[in-house]
């Protein structure tokens, strides 16, 4: 019997958050939140991830309608569209094998998800273009690479359409055979021109000014498949991945980072005193607790008011995030900035959650063509930094991060933003949440965990205005220990978005362990080093945030926003 279309709704599941009669403290031992399905139990029933619908686990947030990637190609893309010295060449074998599932996809002779897409081909020859053009010798072609693209592509030349045979080749130096497609290339309509115009700089290895990145940004977003006004997937996946090669410049960044501010009109203003955004990597977590939304409600029982915001399901790690985790316990997702001002502004809540669907219809449109990227693209960095909702207080913007080098750019954008404080934090998995754990004798290289870095203005000047003497910079790794935390191993979820709650309603309600002690260690430190009022001494911040948990509040507000998400007008 056939199992695709099955879905398992939340009602199925044994959970009970908006109507339990129990008392706070006795909530705690009515947590029964487990999911009916989970990944263990998907392989031995033998199983397709795309044939289950558990909203239970993070990857069937996926949008069903998306085709899959053809995985010879994305498995390719992963080793040559990525930075100068990241890159892994391909073997001889693996070159021909991906050319020749190419020139078979192209020919027609694979259907479904065994086919390459558009967006894949953008992206896997302008990683060979700007490998071939301006990587240094130990990432270029190999000589394996060479013979099976010599070999095969007078026959992929017969049979690729013109924007990838641009994108192979675009100024016909490259291949020989079909070369001069690519320098005659000028695309289907007015937009791929300046599309084109930009590609050619970034093939060639070169970068952009910002009106020039703003103005294709523009120009072609919404992206509208099937649409003869809109732009070919080739072309943009092969600009997107572009310039994340080329290591985009402050320009480029700010360019990304400030496109669609308008896109709705002006952002709405909350009257709080204090406002902090919360900017967690939009593909969430796949091992560990992420704390954000139980963080926030704590900060909000001492009004310091919070604004999350996301997706409900993001390549490339496709994790838990804050989205699924809200419409798992019943939230309303929806809310438009200016609902989101008002639940900012009600005691009752006093923090928030917008996605991206909501704020940002243009950056939006791009999941599906991201999935087939497969690295993450410039906007993976710059949406992270984001003001959907203002305040007429303190603003502060924090945000996570994983690959060294992005900690600068991050804290430029928030300073760009105007905002009054800026924090970036080297988490698990690149998420914000800090961790209690020990660090590792066999660290990687690179910053550790915990690593912190950011600013403070002395003032209420905002960040933009400041004159470099009132805003103090720091960086430091945290050091749970010194903080009188225990040493503990950090829970594991693995995609599972009830397990992830399940953890944060038992710390909310006051059970003790490393999912408690992370929440605390997260809301008192940020507190901290934000400059929060009353957050002056880092213990102090601590106690406050196991008072909020301890006496019932928190768990209050994560509750009373639930309800309240969907009364709000």
């Amino acid at each position: 019997m056939s199992c695709r279309g099955l879905v398992l709704n939340p009602q199925h599941l044994s959970i009970s958050i908006l109507h339990s009669p129990l008392p706070q403290a006795q909530f705690k031992r009515t947590l029964t939140v487990k999911a009916l399905l989970d990944n263990a139990t998907i392989e031995q029933l033998g199983l397709k991830l795309s044939d289950i619908r558990n909203p239970a686990i993070s990857s069937t947030y996926r949008n069903p309608e998306f085709d899959y990637p053809n995985q010879t190609v994305f498995q390719a893309q992963a080793k040559v569209c990525t930075g100068p010295t990241q890159t892994k060449p391909l073997t001889e074998e693996q070159a021909f094998n991906v050319l020749d599932t190419i020139l078979r996809s192209a020919r027609g002779e694979l259907k479904d998800e065994e086919k390459v897409s558009n967006a894949q081909l953008g992206a896997f020859f302008a990683g060979m273009t700007i490998r071939a053009n301006t990587f240094p010798q130990e990432t270029q072609w190999t000589e394996g690479e060479t013979r099976a693209m010599t070999t095969l592509w007078p026959l992929l030349a017969r049979t690729l359409p013109p924007d990838v045979m641009f994108i192979a080749d675009p100024e016909g130096s490259l291949m020989g055979l079909g070369s001069s497609i690519g320098p005659q290339y000028g695309g289907n309509n007015t937009k791929e021109m300046r599309l084109i115009g930009a590609l050619r700089e970034i093939l060639a290895g070169g970068h952009l000014g910002y009106e020039e990145v703003q103005g294709v940004l523009k120009d072609v977003l919404p992206l509208n498949v099937g649409d003869n006004k809109s732009v070919s997937e080739s072309l943009l996946s092969a600009f997107l991945i572009g310039q994340r090669m080329n290591r985009e410049t402050d320009r480029e960044l700010k360019a990304y980072c400030l496109a669609f501010d308008d896109e709705l009109g002006p952002p709405p203003v909350a009257d709080v005193r204090s406002l902090t955004h919360y900017g967690e990597p939009y593909d969430g977590n796949t091992r560990f607790f992420r704390s954000t939304l139980f963080v926030a409600a704590v900060r909000s029982c001492y009004s310091e008011s919070s604004l999350l915001h996301g997706v409900d399901w993001m390549s490339p790690k496709g994790g838990v995030t804050e989205e699924q985790m809200l419409k798992f316990m019943g939230a309303n997702t929806s809310l438009s900035p200016l609902q989101a001002k008002v639940l900012i502004e009600d005691e009752e809540a006093g923090f928030a959650y917008v996605s991206l669907r909501e704020a940002r219809p243009s950056l939006f449109s791009l999941i599906k063509l991201r999935e087939h990227i497969k690295k993450r693209p410039p906007l993976a960095t710059t949406e992270k930094v984001q003001q959907f909702v203002k305040a007429r207080g303190r603003e502060s913007i924090v945000a996570g991060f994983y690959h060294e080098g992005y900690e600068e750019p991050l804290l430029m954008l928030m300073k760009r933003r105007g905002v009054h404080s800026g924090l970036v934090v080297k988490g698990e998995e690149g998420a914000l949440s800090m961790t209690t754990r020990l660090r590792s004798a066999n660290t990687s290289k690179g910053l550790p965990v915990n690593y912190s870095s950011g600013f403070r203005s002395q003032s209420m000047e905002s960040a933009c205005k400041a004159d470099g003497v009132s805003r103090e910079s720091f960086s430091l790794e945290v050091n749970a220990a010194d903080y009188g935390f225990e040493p503990t191993d950090t829970p594991r979820t693995d995609r599972s978005v009830s397990r992830n709650i399940e953890l944060g309603l038992e710390a909310l309600s006051g059970q003790k362990g490393p999912a408690y002690d992370r929440i605390v260690l997260n809301a008192g430190m940020v507190d901290h080093l934000l400059g929060c009022d009353g957050a002056e001494d880092v213990l102090v911040a601590m106690d406050r945030a196991r008072e909020a948990i301890d006496s019932g509040k928190a768990l209050k507000k994560l509750l009373n926003y639930i309800k309240i998400s969907h009364k709000v007008k």
